[in-house]
């Protein structure tokens, strides 16, 4: 494995040679700094600080372009840091223009700031000249952008994952809301999601409501959407769970107005969920392979 990573190393150096324009960009929101060096670390030319437009971009490629002449490289590779989203558009644009992005791990940014100029503070100028050192030296890797399907699939995925994150914490909350107006009702039901479940916490929540209705008026409301019908002996342990309830008796007016707030997040985020994997299942059937492998468990 060691002799591996040497080899591997020993590759990039390589192909950081004498007729390579190394390029090190520092990326920020709006505005962008680059400076550019040679194989041995001489600055060449003065700095470059660009916007993140069109504008700017084509900004940064012509002063790429002039320096390469001017020192006649014949190549340009161009390295970032990448800390936040800012840097797509940047490494979309130049591998249109054919210049090669690379990326440094910031971690080794951090650490090589004080090389510079024995001081390790950060600022956009500098940290753009130690990024182009790390590339010199061979501490890059190359970013992978997805194209076509697999762009949309990591799109997709990355956003699935938001929505999770998301759905979680709605659950939590709704959980939460239960710890506080009705603890034992874990007891009557292991899981709130399920469907009898979601039919008493929108329409009769609160141990009042529950105790009010009784058990026989609870068992028929879950008939009519549940097919398969939950008995009167859940609905009288649910009663039963209410009478006996230390949950919050005040302010449950605008408890119930919390709760179907809850269960409107918690429905969209199912939704959402849902809405995305049939997404990502269209996408998966115009990949050769994919139906085999959805055949191995998990």
């Amino acid at each position: 494995m060691k002799y591996k990573l040497k080899q591997k190393k020993n590759q990039r150096i390589e192909r950081i040679t004498e007729a390579t324009l190394v390029v090190g960009a520092d990326i920020a929101k709006k505005t962008h700094v680059a400076r550019a060096i040679d194989y041995r670390g001489i600055e060449l030319g003065r700095d470059c600080w660009f916007h993140n437009d069109r504008e700017g971009l084509t900004k940064l490629a012509t002063w790429m372009k002039e320096l390469q002449r001017v020192h006649h490289k014949t190549d340009i590779v161009l390295g970032i840091e990448p800390t936040g989203h800012y840097w797509f558009p940047l490494a979309q644009f130049l591998q249109e223009v054919g210049v090669k992005v690379v990326i440094v791990n910031p971690h080794h940014v951090n650490k090589s700031k004080e090389l510079e100029d024995n001081s390790p503070t950060k600022n956009d100028y500098k940290d753009a000249k130690v990024i182009a050192d790390l590339v010199r030296n061979g501490h890059y890797s190359e970013p992978k952008l997805p194209e076509q399907v697999y762009a949309d699939l990591r799109i997709l995925m990355n956003l699935r994952e938001k929505v999770m994150d998301a759905l979680g914490q709605a659950q939590r909350r709704v959980q939460n809301w239960l710890d506080r107006f009705f603890p034992e009702y874990t007891e009557v039901f292991r899981a709130w999601d399920g469907a009898a479940s979601l039919i008493a916490l929108r329409e009769f929540p609160t141990p009042e409501e529950i105790v009010s209705l009784g058990s026989q008026c609870i068992a028929q409301r879950w008939k009519k959407d549940i097919k398969r019908a939950v008995g009167v002996k859940r609905a009288a342990k649910l009663v039963a769970a209410a009478k006996i309830s230390i949950g919050l008796r005040q302010g449950l007016v605008a408890a119930r107005v919390e709760l179907k707030t809850l269960l409107e997040q918690y429905d969209m985020y199912v939704r959402q969920e849902k809405d995305i994997m049939g997404q990502v299942a269209e996408r998966l059937e115009s990949i050769p392979g994919t139906t085999e492998m959805l055949t191995i468990p998990g």
